[in-house]
């Protein structure tokens, strides 16, 4: 939209124009610099001062990554939010830690200096400088001092000690954790070698510790560590060139970062065990103080499923002697009705990496009953099963499982029975891509007569169909499947009976005989798996560990970190089809030969020997699972934090009977709810059992902002025009250069021609004014439209406001030390009142419009007060800071308003409301009045009036039939 003009000619000499407010911008931003007026104290070290007396207040925005494309308008939302919040805690007399450090590592800044042909280190830096220089303008009150970036070696030399703190460590379920909560923490890995030196802990095969080689010792101590190399099923992205986290996968199957399509592949690669603390991390959601849906977006992430894990014999033939296949499900209940099982293509049964033994565990010919629908037309199981795999490993997990008619998926008998262990049923076991690998044990029973994908699964294989619930009259499982609830049916053998039984009974009783019988046991299941911690890329960073000759891996002794990355000329990763799912996987770090390779004494008695590095790297969320805790003392080059800084910042909150703790408040979107927030609460938690960290949660409050969306239009080509040319409204159709353009809603970007900058709006109508309108739009929690025409209107609360203190012909003062008027007393208070509840609880556009109505009833007087105007300026300093101090200085005041106190009203009478009329009616005629307080509930108000004399006297001691309240100014009562 056009914008309208700012500086109009023959203005008053000092009038706030958008000129002035630069001035007046660029002139506290560099005062509050010079003076460090938002420095942070700390009780130890470098940054100790006074202010670590004051109760304490820790904020700070998600971690951004410097974006070379620089800020919209839509982002800085959550950041002048954040800051309206810190200058408003400074000002209740509070120590507010407020900074901000960059999140430099990974895709996103590889990406883009992939697009630039420039090294990620030189445009990470200029991405940095930009950003910086723009949310400088917008003048956000960060304590400079302890900003960083991922990327800087004091910062990553920690990321990497950490990571060693958990390679180092093992979670032993029989530990007391230090919150009093039960058992299962982190210990170190020693408590685990001398629990195994000292017979505490059995080797699993019942040797002492000293009768195994060093090899077997190792492999048994490898197993146990929380971060761990693997052979693992991993997410593989050609299109980036590297493997990705489930997190890091959308729904359609494809890369969260530049939608390119994933497959599964196996490789060898660093994996985290975030299982081992699923419990925990569900469990302690109830401790924070997070929005409902982050909570619920990680319990169900997490997944957790009771239910009980069945054994169904494999029959002999297939291999060296009779295997169990397990399979997990939730109703046991149902088991009497399973009548056949479905594997996954790369289950071990059919010659997965993993597979229980080297030959392909078939037979070599079809066994006797196979019917014609199953063999999928081949002469032999093998060949079957060889084709059916070859075909699913060209699919991605999210078209294996997609919600589709069941009738079009796929399988193909395996040529294997196994055996129900409840009526010695022999089920055929079919292969079949919607099963994955990675999710329970890759094998499901299925129980076709109560599940629909079972039963069209069924009908098109010719499979067998068996009641075992009861539904209505006339239920036909062979015409359909019945998934109600009922009593269980032809549930009983010889040993247990089912039938009769409700849902809960029957789970019940059918998981107690199965563990009793061994032939299965109660189970607990997470949808959550080990958290995949490679990346095959440049731009991250390097795992602080080697490899010996024979493979193993060593950690680095502290005296070597940082391990810094190869200086190298070519970071690309090499050129793969996004669609090509058979590519390979290889980290550019490969061509760095010498750096891969090196000698080193690691103190471990051998001497200098030869070892290779890991020529991965770790992914972006490596760096912003801990920044938190390096704000808290930045400098420090002997720990990643001093633990009387951290316990400051961080520590147990004295009000939450809990140790959770962590920052005060943490904004950011809450796409990262299954991201970063949970990879952060479980590093945090492995710190806090290792006894590095004083809370168990590293984060409080969370709040998500909205999102600030925009306006673009299109031609009749169907082409975008540049929004801010169109012209016109929704009543009269919009117009760009006279002809009609459509109206579209939704994101900014260059390539809608609806980008509107920060650096744009501070140049044409100066940050304050930027700042209010953004605080002033709506709720920070939703989202809401960009339109600059709007912004107008806060600037003309702006410039009221500096009218009601400053004559704009001459510059003078045009207050009053008079004492305000009894209805100015009375406005101000409330006001006083009102915002600093809209203050505490982040409604930010709510307490502008209070202020707004407070600063036009000054405007409307002869002459302002003093006390009036100068606990309005106070109260607008969150949110429009550059007016304020100006302001606050014009009035007299040296040292600046930044820990000026937020105003609080001493005469209670003052917020007394003022008493309406409240009209009562008794069947249809007016009898009595009553004076009430205008905010009076419907309740008390009809309490008043039922408790009137002359009320109480008409009713003659009879009940009204309807009593009808219109609070505060009417009642009428039905007789």
């Amino acid at each position: 939209m056009s914008r309208e003009p700012q500086e109009a000619l023959n203005v008053p000499a000092h009038r706030y124009t958008a000129k002035l407010a630069g001035k007046i911008e660029a002139k506290w931003q560099k005062t509050w610099k010079d003076t460090g007026a938002f420095c942070a104290d700390n009780p130890e070290g470098d940054l100790a001062g006074p202010l670590a007396e004051k109760e304490k207040f820790f904020i700070l925005d998600m971690f951004p990554y410097p974006s070379g494309k620089g800020l919209h308008v839509g982002h800085p939302l959550g950041y002048i939010a954040t800051d309206v919040v810190a200058r408003y805690q400074r000002a209740q007399g509070k120590n507010v830690l407020y900074t901000m450090g960059y999140d430099a590592f990974g895709l996103p800044a590889e990406q883009y200096a992939l697009a630039t042909g420039q090294h990620p280190a030189i445009t990470t830096r200029e991405n940095i400088a930009n950003m910086s220089s723009q949310l400088a303008r917008i003048g956000l009150s960060h304590d400079l001092r302890r900003s960083f970036a991922t990327t800087d070696e004091d910062y990553f030399k920690w990321t990497q000690w950490i990571f060693l703190q958990i390679f180092n460590s093992w979670y032993d379920p029989e530990a007391e954790r230090r919150d009093g909560t039960g058992k299962g923490a982190a210990r170190p890995i020693g408590e685990l070698v001398a629990a195994y030196e000292s017979g505490k802990r059995q080797t699993p095969d019942g040797r002492a510790w000293a009768d195994l080689s060093k090899l077997e010792q190792a492999d048994l101590i490898d197993s146990e560590r929380l971060a761990y190399v693997a052979y693992a099923p991993v997410n593989w992205a050609p299109g980036l060139g590297t493997v990705l986290a489930d997190e890091e996968v959308t729904a359609d199957g494809r890369s969260e970062r530049g939608n390119f399509p994933v497959f599964k592949t196996k490789l060898r690669q660093w994996m985290m065990r975030i299982t081992r603390y699923a419990d925990r991390l569900d469990a302690d959601l109830a401790t924070i103080d997070w929005p409902d849906k982050v909570r619920a977006m990680q319990h169900n992430w997490i997944g957790k499923s009771y239910g009980a894990t069945v054994n169904f014999t494999v029959e002999a033939g297939q291999g060296p002697e009779p295997q169990t296949l397990q399979v997990f499900t939730t109703r046991p209940d149902t088991l009497f009705g399973a009548t056949f099982m479905v594997i996954s293509p790369e289950h071990p049964l059919v010659g997965g990496e993993d597979a229980i033994a080297t030959e392909l565990k078939v037979p070599a010919a079809w066994p006797e009953g196979t019917r014609t629908e199953w063999t999928g037309g081949f002469a032999t199981p093998a060949e079957a099963v060889a084709d059916y795999r070859a075909k699913a490993a060209a699919k991605s997990d999210t078209e294996r499982t997609a919600e589709t008619d069941f009738t079009e998926k796929t399988g193909v008998f395996t040529g294997i029975f196994g055996t129900n262990p409840v009526n010695g049923s022999k089920v055929p076991i079919f292969v079949a891509d919607y099963v994955l690998m990675g999710y329970g044990t890759g094998a499901i029973m299925a129980v076709p007569a109560h599940d629909e994908r079972d039963w069209a699964f069924a009908k098109k294989f010719n499979l067998d169909i068996i009641q075992t619930i009861s539904g209505p009259e006339g239920t036909d499982v062979q015409a359909e499947a019945w998934t109600g609830d009922g009593v269980i049916e032809n549930s009983a053998n010889s040993e247990i009976s089912l039938n009769g039984l409700g849902k809960a009974d029957a789970i019940n009783k059918i998981s107690d005989w199965l563990a009793a019988s061994g032939r299965g046991e109660k189970t607990v299941t997470y949808r959550l798996r080990d958290w995949l911690f490679s990346r095959q890329r440049y731009w991250g960073e390097p795992f602080p560990v080697v490899y010996g000759e024979d493979g193993r891996v060593h950690a680095l002794p502290e005296s070597m970190l940082p391990v810094e990355l190869p200086e190298v000329t070519d970071f690309r990763p090499r050129t793969f089809d996004p669609d090509d799912a058979h590519s390979t996987p290889e980290s550019p770090l490969n061509r760095a030969t010498d750096w891969m390779t090196v000698e080193l004494d690691l103190g471990e008695g051998e001497g200098k020997q030869a070892y290779h590095r890991d020529s991965n790297t770790m992914p972006n969320w490596a760096g912003s699972c801990w920044y938190e805790l390096r704000y808290t003392d930045p400098d420090n080059s002997s720990a990643f934090a001093a633990p009387e800084n951290e316990a400051y910042w961080m520590g147990p909150r004295p009000d939450s009977g809990n140790v959770s703790g962590g920052t005060d408040l943490y904004v950011g979107g809450v796409e990262h709810a299954v991201l970063h927030l949970l990879y952060s609460r479980f590093w945090h938690k492995v710190l806090f059992d290792l006894g590095y960290v004083s809370s168990s949660e590293p984060f409080h409050k969370l709040f998500n902002q909205g999102m600030i969306e925009a306006y673009a239009y299109t031609d009749s080509r169907g082409q975008y025009v540049p929004a801010e040319e169109v012209e016109g409204s929704e009543e009269a159709g919009f117009t760009w250069k006279g002809e009609p353009v459509n109206r579209e809603y939704g994101k900014m970007g260059k390539s809608l021609k609806n980008i509107v900058t920060p650096d744009q709006m501070c140049a044409d109508y100066g940050a304050d004014t930027f700042r209010v309108y953004e605080m002033s739009m709506g709720p920070l929690d939703m989202s809401r439209p960009w339109d600059t025409r709007a912004v107008v209107g806060s600037q003309r609360f702006l410039q009221r406001l500096w009218r009601n203190v400053v004559n704009e012909d001459t510059g003078e003062l045009t207050v009053t030390d008079d004492a305000p008027d009894l209805a100015t007393a009375k406005l101000l208070a409330r006001t006083i009142r009102d915002v600093t509840v809209e203050y505490d609880n982040m409604r930010v556009n709510t307490a502008i419009a209070k202020m707004i109505v407070l600063n036009n009833h000054l405007t409307s007087l002869s002459a302002v007060p003093r006390e009036a105007i100068e606990a309005l300026v106070v109260m607008v300093a969150p949110v429009a800071p550059h007016i304020a101090e100006e302001l606050w200085a014009r009035l007299g005041h040296s040292g600046g308003i930044t820990r000026a106190p937020f105003p609080v009203v001493t005469d209670e009478s003052l917020l007394a409301a003022d008493e309406v009329t409240c009209v009562v009616q008794v069947a249809g005629k007016v009898r009595a009045k009553v004076q009430v307080d205008p905010e009076i509930s419907e309740a008390d108000l009809e309490a008043k009036v039922l408790a009137e004399p002359a009320v109480v006297k008409l009713l003659d001691g009879k009940a009204p039939k309807r009593v009808i309240v219109r609070a505060p100014k009417l009642v009428s009562l039905v007789l």
